[in-house]
């Protein structure tokens, strides 16, 4: 990806707190951060563990770690990279001044899933722990894409977290090539995404966003909508969760 190609990269995001959290007096405990400046564009989407003490601080501290230190990081050792960065952010967690324990069984009060994206001159690859989706779109109409898919453990209910000893048997990496448009999303957007089987897209929630957010030239405006849309009480009725997506025009 050269450096005229990264100026062309378009991205809008946005993080929504769920009713679930805003009836609690919380914030919304999902974060997401990009980057367009390295050799890289990355993008990663956590969602903290409502469960936990710490989960919206897991959720910032992974998505800040990987977009640092994988912004120029090697596409052909990418999976190498995206295993020590993951790394990295539990080291932090576990000499956390919130984790007196100092140990990694203290990580799990900062427990988050982990949703990502690295493309590199027409090469891509998601990165994957617990639920969440990506989707690359690798035709400019939407109508071919690769996705990685929310992974559950044995109950419907259940994820996977960074946080967990066992970690890296639940990463999942997933390549694509010559993508058009990146979505990255938390769990409490999938279900609208995504048919209940997720066998296939729901393109009458992905494409009319597509649509908007790719004519859409004022980037305050496109958020504004995009939050909009995602905080309606139609919205919040189908998922209570906090909801966070991230759209990138490649």
């Amino acid at each position: 990806m050269k450096k005229t190609e990264r100026r062309q990269i378009k991205v809008r995001a946005t993080c929504i707190a769920g009713p679930i959290h805003r009836g609690r007096g919380q914030p919304c405990q999902d974060y997401c951060r990009y980057s367009t400046r390295g050799e890289n564009f990355v993008a990663v989407v956590s969602d903290g563990a409502g469960s936990t003490r710490y989960g919206r601080i897991g959720a910032k501290i992974v998505c800040d770690t990987l977009v640092d230190l994988l912004a120029n990081a090697p596409f052909d050792d990418i999976r190498s990279a995206v295993v020590n960065a993951i790394s990295v952010a539990r080291d932090k967690l576990m000499f956390h001044r919130l984790n007196s324990a100092n140990n990694p069984k203290g990580i799990m009060a900062f427990a988050a899933t982990v949703v990502g994206a690295v493309c590199h001159r027409g090469r891509g690859i998601f990165f994957h722990i617990g639920d969440g989706a990506a989707i690359a779109f690798t035709a400019p109409d939407l109508s071919r894409y690769v996705a990685s898919r929310p992974e559950n453990g044995v109950f419907s209910c259940e994820t996977y977290f960074y946080t967990m000893d066992d970690w890296e048997d639940t990463l999942r990496f997933t390549t694509f090539e010559q993508a058009y448009t990146l979505m990255l999303m938390s769990d409490g957007l999938t279900n609208f995404s995504f048919a209940p089987d997720f066998s296939r897209i729901e393109p009458n929630f992905l494409l009319p966003i597509n649509n908007f957010l790719d004519g859409e030239k004022l980037k305050t405006k496109a958020v504004r909508a995009l939050s909009n849309t995602l905080n309606t009480m139609r919205a919040q009725k189908l998922n209570p969760d906090d909801k966070t997506f991230l759209w990138a025009k490649l």
